[in-house]
């Protein structure tokens, strides 16, 4: 019964090896068209078409082929990937970026979203909270110990209005 176990131990480790060899050597592989086409994926096209410059279809696009051979120019240059990106920037500006840095003020445009997604969970919370605030109890209870005469008739009617018992 060992046997087949370890057997089983060892192959799975050989294909393990085999998988992650494979997978080392295809990451290592930067083609100048691999690389062209990772670069034009993380660019914008120029011509306002609000389309990433390696995906721009628009017929007659002014922009595209011109940005495209740049960038296989740069490329053939011996220019490496962040080189050829700061020369875009420097050529265009930083709105042929297609996601923003993470430095400086481009930082808000990754923490915003995060953080006003917190707000309005939190504010959620408070809401749902505030709409329970009788604090639990029923509607009878909260008319019964109310003494200001215009908090018992707004109770009251509110009662009547959703025919409420118990409660809301």
């Amino acid at each position: 019964m060992a046997a087949p176990a370890r057997l089983t131990f060892w192959t799975r480790t050989v294909e393990a090896c085999v998988l992650a060899a494979a997978i080392c050597f295809s990451l290592g592989a930067a083609t100048p068209d691999s690389r062209q086409n990772t670069l034009s994926h993380q660019m914008m096209c120029q011509c306002g078409c609000a389309q990433l410059l390696g995906e721009c279809d628009h017929v007659g696009c002014p922009d595209r082929d011109k940005e495209l051979s740049e960038l296989t120019a740069d490329i053939a240059a011996g220019m490496t990937d962040q080189q050829v990106m700061d020369e875009f920037v420097t050529r265009y500006g930083a709105t042929v970026l297609a996601a923003p840095t993470t430095k400086g003020f481009d930082l808000v445009a990754w923490v915003a979203p995060f953080a006003v997604f917190a707000a309005a969970l939190l504010g959620t919370i408070l809401l749902i909270r505030r709409w329970g605030g009788l604090g639990g109890k029923p509607l009878t209870a909260a008319l019964a110990e109310s003494s200001d005469p215009a908090d018992r008739e707004r109770l009251e009617r509110i009662r009547r209005e959703t025919d409420g018992k118990n409660g809301f």
